[in-house]
């Protein structure tokens, strides 16, 4: 029995070097929580008439007359020109929180904070309230820069995001369900999680829950790392999951808001999409790196520096492209105008090319695809792995936006499972591109059956890979 108890026992300094090595954040509260600020925002909208019914009154005599009912004795109203103006009255619309940038008044929040309001109300730790004005706010990023007429404030100090580690610990001060100056603390779960279109999220375990958004999240060294914007629920509560700007994002985006109040991104005219293990193998890339380009837009910067569908970016001015959601981040962030370098892979080797970054615009309604024309009467085809395909008419070629390729008149077996079907247009077979059916059957006879045959084809607006396995 004695050897079952001796473990049981830890040295006493194992123990305090333990208790030690927990968190202390107290002295992180006193220093950045006079910089964090409540956020009321209020909306005007019209107040009930005391002077009768209104509308529920004439709706109600239309229920008379339109039923032959006898109208009750309703007292006359003065005529309409004569009644006092409806007014408006002030109504609460939300509560966020936020945090004092500079210490002459500037405040960062999040854009769905201040979104809708007429009204913002600032409220700093000595109670001391402030109406605010709105300098900008941009939905893309969730970020919104607000100013108080206030100076001598103290202003949180920016950390170095790229110094963040997975693990490190954080904590939050914000308004959660109203309770302000509440303070949680977790860890860094992920970083560059990707929930946006321009955005690598700070995941953490700190609790966020409504009227945390806007607030800071803090390292054990006091900065401010991100802005706490969002939360994975089911219910509106906090899950476990939550989610912050970098700060060096969001610092990029407020510097934009306050010098003209909205913000200018780069867009070079791609619709991308991630690359495969399969794909990246098959075409020789390697490893699953880059953006895959599924369609260029007509006339954008991409087409003129000669960016074709099927191609994958593997660098931008240098950057490696890890993942296709690096792309739409880094060319965001370039300024319109600026002449970039892009690194292509292209049938098997790589090219560099020069784009012109143009500025992004709003969105833009979906086309409606033109209609189909019927398809000939005869056709040359082959039939290889499944697939059968036929030369493309010059008026095929036209609608598909395409210089050449095959169209695909049926897909069974190995095609099929590959994700092939009618009407689909090849455009590149084993790396090669193929402009005319003969050019696809010289391909095909010289390829090695035993090996897989990648295939580069467009669907409707989109171009993708497929790989076809025979005998699979």
């Amino acid at each position: 029995m004695l050897f079952a108890t001796a473990a049981t026992f830890l040295p006493v300094s194992t123990v305090s070097a333990q208790v030690r090595a927990l968190p202390d954040f107290t002295d992180l509260v006193d220093q950045v929580g006079p910089s964090v600020v409540n956020i009321r925002t209020l909306e005007k909208v019209a107040a009930r008439s005391s002077q009768g019914g209104g509308a529920n009154e004439e709706e109600m005599l239309e229920f008379f007359r339109r039923f032959g009912l006898p109208i009750p004795n309703i007292p006359k109203q003065a005529p309409r020109q004569n009644r006092p103006q409806q007014q408006e009255e002030e109504q609460p619309r939300g509560v966020g929180s936020g945090f004092i940038l500079t210490s002459d008044g500037v405040i960062m929040t999040n854009a769905h904070v201040v979104e809708g309001a007429d009204e913002v109300i600032v409220t700093l730790t000595d109670k001391r309230e402030f109406k605010a004005k709105i300098l900008g706010a941009d939905k893309r990023s969730d970020v919104a820069v607000v100013k108080i007429e206030a100076t001598g404030i103290p202003a949180v100090k920016v950390g170095d995001v790229n110094r963040l580690r997975v693990g490190e610990w954080v904590m939050a001060i914000g308004s959660p369900f109203g309770l302000e100056n509440t303070v949680t603390a977790g860890i860094v779960s992920a970083k560059q999680r990707d929930t946006g279109d321009f955005l690598p999220f700070i995941q953490t375990d700190v609790a966020i829950n409504p009227g945390n958004s806007g607030g800071p999240l803090i390292n054990m060294r006091g900065e401010v790392v991100g802005i706490n914007s969002q939360i994975y629920s089911r219910s509106g509560g906090f899950m476990g999951i939550s989610f912050s700007i970098p700060m060096d994002e969001a610092v990029r985006v407020s510097d934009q808001l306050r010098a003209s109040g909205r913000v200018s991104r780069g867009r070079i005219g791609v619709q991308i999409d991630q690359v495969s293990k399969e794909v990246a193998e098959s075409i020789g890339l390697g490893k699953p790196t880059g953006a895959l380009v599924r369609g260029v837009e007509s006339g954008s910067p991409a087409e003129k520096a000669g960016v074709e569908a099927g191609d994958i970016i593997t660098r931008f001015d240098g950057k490696v492209i890890e993942k296709s959601s690096d792309l739409p981040r880094i060319v965001g962030g370039t300024k319109p105008g600026t002449k970039s370098s892009l690194t292509v892979f292209r049938r098997g080797g790589s090219k560099e090319l020069q784009v012109v970054i143009a500025e992004i615009e709003a969105d833009k309604p979906v086309a409606k695809a033109p209609a189909k024309e019927e398809r000939p009467a005869t056709s040359l085809s082959t039939q290889v792995y499944g697939l059968t395909v036929s030369a493309l008419t010059e008026a095929q070629k036209k609608e598909a936006g395409v210089r050449g390729g095959v169209r695909v008149e049926a897909a069974t077996d190995a095609a099929a499972r590959a994700g092939l079907r009618e009407g689909d247009i090849v455009l590149q077979v084993a790396n090669s591109e193929v402009l005319t059916l003969k050019e696809f059957d010289a391909v095909i006879a010289k390829h090695d059956k035993t090996k897989a045959l990648n295939v580069l084809f467009r669907r409707g607006d989109w171009t993708q890979y497929a790989v076809i396995r025979a005998g699979r």
